[in-house]
C-alpha cells in the first residue's frame, strides 16, 4: 500500500485507531500470523463503508475480522487492509424479549445480557470465543443451539455498499452457512428474539456449558475453536482420533490429546506448521475412512 492510501483511510476512521505492520499474532486466538499493511477499527458503521468503499476504488484488498477466532493468517501477514470491528462496534441494548446488539459484540457479553434480563435462549453461545457478526455470518453454534434459532434480523453492509436490515427467513442459514457468507455482507448488527426465563436457571445452564467445556477441550492453549466441518453422518474428532492422530505433531502444531476435533498452537507453532497439519490430518482420515474434512478454519494471506 502506499502511503497516500494509507493516509486517506486514517482519516477516514481517525488516526488513532489505525495500525501499520500490525502483527496479526496478537489479534487471533491462535496466536499466530504476520504484519497486515494496515489495521483499522472503525468507530461506526459509516466508517466501515466508507473505508471499504475506498479500498474497493484503489483496489486494495481488504478483510473483515472479528475477535480473530476462527482465522489463520499467514507467517507473512497480509498485505491490504484487516477491518477489526469488535474493538469499537459493540454497543447493546435491550427491549423486552430483543436485544439488539453492533456486530462488534462477543457472544460472551450478549449472553451475559440476556442473562442479567433474565432471557433464555442463548445460553449455548456463552462460551463461543467469537463476535456477533462472525456468529451471523457462520450461523455458530455449540451444544445443541444455533444462532438461527435466536437471530430475528440482522443489519448488513450488502454487495453494493448499501445498508440492509434482513430477516432471519432471508438468511439462508445452515451448517456453518449463510446467504451473508455467499454474499460477503458485512454485519453491521442484529437483533436476537429470546424468550423469557429464569435467571437462576439460566445462570446454571451457562455454568454447565462453561465446565463442559473446560472438561472437554483444550482452552489452555491458543487455538482456533473446533479445526475442521462436522461431516454429515461422522464427527471430525473421533475419526482424527480413529484414524491414529491423537497428539500428531508438526513442529509447534498438534491435535489435541484432549480433543481431536481441535488443531492447537501447543509451542510456538508458526502458520505452516498448522496448514501442514490439516493438510495431513486430512489426507490421513481420508485414506483410511474416506472421509473429507473441510477446515471450518479461514485461511489469510496465503500463497497457492
Amino acid at each position: 500500500m502506499n502511503n497516500e492510501a494509507i493516509v486517506e483511510i486514517q482519516r477516514i476512521v481517525g488516526a488513532d485507531n489505525a495500525f501499520r505492520e500490525e502483527p496479526m499474532s496478537r489479534h487471533t486466538t491462535f496466536r499466530i500470523g504476520g504484519p497486515a499493511d494496515l489495521m483499522v477499527c472503525p468507530t461506526s458503521g459509516e466508517a466501515v463503508a466508507e473505508t471499504v468503499r475506498f479500498c474497493r476504488g484503489q483496489e486494495i484488498p481488504w478483510f473483515i475480522i472479528g475477535n480473530g477466532s476462527n482465522l489463520l493468517v499467514s507467517d507473512e501477514g497480509y498485505r491490504g487492509v484487516i477491518i477489526r470491528i469488535d474493538q469499537n462496534l459493540q454497543h447493546v441494548h435491550t427491549e423486552g424479549s430483543i436485544i439488539h446488539a453492533e456486530a462488534g459484540i462477543l457472544l460472551s457479553r450478549l449472553a451475559a445480557e440476556a442473562r442479567d434480563h433474565s432471557l433464555a435462549g442463548l445460553e449455548f453461545a456463552s462460551g463461543i470465543p467469537g463476535t456477533l457478526g462472525g456468529a451471523c455470518t457462520m450461523n455458530a453454534g455449540a451444544y445443541g443451539g444455533e444462532m438461527k434459532n435466536v437471530l430475528h434480523s440482522v443489519t448488513v453492509l450488502d454487495e453494493n455498499l448499501e445498508v440492509r436490515v434482513v430477516t432471519v427467513g432471508d438468511l439462508d442459514l445452515g451448517y456453518r452457512h449463510s446467504r451473508i457468507m455467499d454474499r460477503r455482507w458485512i454485519v453491521l448488527e442484529a437483533e436476537v428474539l429470546l424468550a423469557e426465563g429464569d435467571r437462576g436457571r439460566i445462570t446454571e445452564r451457562m455454568n454447565e456449558l462453561r465446565d463442559a467445556r473446560v472438561m472437554k477441550q483444550p482452552l489452555e492453549y491458543p487455538s482456533a475453536g473446533s479445526t475442521f466441518k462436522r461431516p454429515e453422518g461422522y464427527f471430525a474428532g473421533k475419526l482424527i482420533m480413529d484414524a491414529g492422530l491423537c497428539g500428531f505433531r508438526v513442529g509447534g502444531a498438534q491435535v489435541s490429546e484432549k480433543h481431536c476435533g481441535f488443531v492447537i498452537n501447543r509451542d510456538h507453532a508458526t502458520a505452516e506448521d498448522v496448514r501442514e497439519l490439516i493438510g495431513q490430518v486430512q489426507k490421513r482420515v481420508w485414506d483410511k475412512f474416506q472421509v473429507h474434512l473441510e477446515p471450518e478454519v479461514r485461511f489469510l494471506g496465503f500463497r497457492g
